[in-house]
């Protein structure tokens, strides 16, 4: 019984030192967080450059009507 008890307590020491499961993990959520933000980026870049191509397009709509 002892020597099973030494055996777990041995096991249990090293899992809770083993941190490749953890930094697995971290990097995980580093790379999900990196892709949120591109996404996010992303998204409010596309919709400011749609605003201001629409800009420039109703500006030359509005001067081809008024010069002819």
């Amino acid at each position: 019984m002892t020597m099973t008890r030494t055996a777990l307590k041995t096991f249990a020491k090293t899992f809770a030192k083993d941190e490749d499961g953890a930094t697995a993990i971290e990097y995980g959520l580093f790379a999900a967080l990196v892709g949120a933000v591109i996404v996010g980026t992303v998204a409010t870049l596309g919709k400011q450059t749609n605003t201001g191509f629409e800009t420039m397009s109703d500006a030359l709509k509005a001067e081809e009507t008024s010069g002819t």
